[in-house]
């Protein structure tokens, strides 16, 4: 029998039972759940990672629906306790979902939520920072003057890298990618080289003026050679272009070790380029990495996500030239608290049987707090596989879209 778990109770008579692992910020999804007639428990465990017994315990005998991290592997043991208490639902708080057994989901009828389009310019915002830390060595510049071994200014004192007029490389220019690669380059007047499938147009527009264009007349008035941009036939090419490489990419096996030791050696400056991981962490062969860093000084590298997480690989705590911040991208108040609402939709929807929202990245109606939110489930990425679909709502929908939020 499995060991009973600390919870917090909200609106204990509540018709329908939802659990969520771990506390979450704000209090809009824990009143938009009790508002809906929901008894919902909160793991109050002080454990950073449930454990899967930790977990059954906490959906017990009847649940109707889950709210979970990403930190928790949801396969079939899971998914199997939550269909027996006859739950329907399960969300990630996260957009990225590569922690769940979606075909065990879909064995047990299980939807699986997520939470794109609330994070982009959050995960972004990260990416930038920790490339100018990085270029700019503001990490051990700062460590340096905590140890009180700063006497007085000298000319070669953590001399960095100077952004503007160098080139960004991005590889996978989705919406995080691009984010990052606008900020890049109209912040510092980067030239960009991106690699990824499909063509971020935007993206390209955005560069040369042609999707703002005051941006390009502002540069030409002000004397400023044009920024340019190249999307590249091969992820190598950006590599061996690029003084700066952000990684951007969706993991699975074509993706992962996608940066390995070979890949290192032939970056552009590989003695001293700047790699930014904020995607997921085994995109980077973390060991080849340490080793990198051990023998190139001047490379540096900013990670937020790491191959074996919570864990970073023996030697990369101990590199001057590597950031590292735990896993921080989307820690923004008001990302943060917008991920626990469309959780918390995500599974009520499913409960009152809702059909899914029509673009799980144009989620701003669900996070307008001085309005009631949609009747969708704002991104189930099993939909298709459990027929949540709806044509006629589909339409309701988007031209719901088409009036109020000017489609």
């Amino acid at each position: 029998m499995a060991k009973p778990v600390s919870i917090e109770v909200w609106n204990p008579n509540g018709k329908y039972r939802v659990v969520s692992t771990k506390s979450m910020p704000g209090t809009r999804w824990i009143n938009l759940l009790i508002q809906n007639d929901c008894r919902l428990e909160i793991c109050t465990e002080k454990k950073t990672i449930l454990s899967i017994e930790d977990i059954i315990a906490l959906i017990g005998d009847k649940c109707d629906g889950v709210i979970g991290q990403l930190t928790e592997e949801w396969g079939e043991e899971l998914f199997s306790a939550l269909s027996r208490a006859g739950g329907k639902a399960f969300s990630n708080m996260a957009v990225g979902y590569n922690n769940v057994d979606v075909d065990a989901a879909n064995k047990y009828g299980v939807a699986v939520g997520n939470t794109p389009g609330v994070l982009t310019e959050t995960t972004a915002e990260l990416a930038a920072s920790l490339s100018l830390a990085a270029a700019r060595r503001i990490v051990e510049a700062d460590e340096f003057m905590r140890a009180g071994l700063y006497d007085g200014w000298l000319p070669h004192l953590f001399v960095g890298n100077l952004l503007k007029g160098q080139t960004v490389g991005v590889i996978g220019a989705g919406r995080i990618g691009s984010a990052y690669a606008r900020m890049m380059v109209e912040g510092f007047k980067m030239n960009l080289i991106y690699f990824d499938l499909y063509q971020a147009t935007r993206l390209e527009k955005f560069v040369t003026g042609m999707f703002l264009p005051t941006y390009g007349a502002f540069l030409k008035a002000s004397g400023e050679t044009p920024v340019t941009w190249k999307r590249a036939s091969s992820m190598d090419e950006v590599l061996q272009e690029a003084d700066i490489i952000s990684l951007h990419p969706v993991l699975d096996k074509t993706t992962y070790h996608l940066v390995n030791k070979e890949r290192l050696a032939k970056m552009k400056k590989a003695r001293e380029a700047i790699l930014i991981n904020c995607s997921r962490g085994p995109v980077i062969d973390e060991a080849a990495l340490v080793e990198h860093l051990k023998h190139n000084p001047m490379f540096r590298v900013g990670l937020d996500v790491f191959e074996d997480e919570p864990f970073m690989k023996p030697g990369l705590a101990e590199q001057k030239n590597a950031i590292v911040v735990p896993h921080i991208a989307s820690a923004s108040k008001w990302t943060r608290e917008g991920m626990a609402t469309l959780a918390a939709l995500n599974v009520l929807g499913k409960i009152k049987g809702y059909p899914v929202w029509f673009d799980a990245n144009r989620v701003e109606p669900f996070l307008n707090e001085n309005a009631r939110p949609p009747a969708a489930c704002p991104s189930i990425v099993n939909a298709k596989a459990l027929g949540n679909t709806n044509i006629l709502y589909i339409f309701l929908i988007r031209m719901y879209n088409f009036f109020f939020l000017l489609d």
